[in-house]
Order: C-alpha cells, then structure tokens, then sequence
C-alpha cells in the first residue's frame, strides 16, 4: 500500500518528504514531526484538503482499496489521453502538409500570373 500511495504522491509536493506525509496519516510521527507535518498543511490549502480526506477513511483496508482504485483509475486515464493524443496526431498530420502544398502553390501560382501580367 505505501508503494501505490508514494507512487501516486511522487510529484505531488517537495516541501515535505511522502514518507513523512504517510506516516503522519498512520500516526507514527513524533511530535514535533507532527507538528512540522501540520505547519506545512497550514500553508499548503490543496494537500490540508487531501490529508483531511484521507484522515476521514476508517481502517487501512479502505485506504488500501481506496489508493489502488487511484492508481488504477489514474493509469486509465493516463493511457486514454496518451491515445486519443496519438490518434489526433496522426489524423492531423496528412491535412497539415496537404494545406502547405496547397498554400505554396497558390502563391507560386500568384507570382507567376503577376509577373506575366507585368511582361505584357
């Protein structure tokens, strides 16, 4: 479960060590880490928000459940932004070359009435 929690928690914050941040939610910090831990929530309103959510879980058995739904729901969600990125790329590509020929054309072929038009 720490492995999945830090993994979610890895570029969230470099204030505050994940570990530190975890064991203040199982209640294993001395008191003046504690203390440390609440400080840095004073300041931080987004992560007071997170803990506090995470706080209001009864048991490890649901912050177990609840931490490997993130992870999979996060994942899931990573990889269909991932594709559906991929799948616009490469839908874009063809009309995006297609609009350059076309757009340099139309100017060479500008040129070229513009300077038979100036020869007569």
């Amino acid at each position: 479960m720490n492995r999945d929690l830090l993994n979610i928690l890895s570029n969230s914050n470099k204030d505050i060590d994940n570990q530190k941040l975890m064991d203040y939610l199982a209640g294993k910090l001395s008191e003046q880490d504690k203390h440390e831990v609440e400080a840095w929530m004073l300041e931080n309103d987004f992560e007071n928000e997170a803990v506090e959510g995470l706080q209001q879980l009864h048991g490890k058995k649901n912050i177990d459940s609840y931490v490997d739904q993130l992870n999979k729901d996060l994942n899931k969600y990573i990889s269909k932004k991932k594709d559906r990125r991929l799948k616009r790329k490469v839908q874009e590509a063809p009309w995006v070359y297609v609009a350059i020929l076309l757009i340099l054309t139309l100017v060479i072929l500008g040129y070229v009435v513009i300077k038979k038009l100036q020869g007569h």
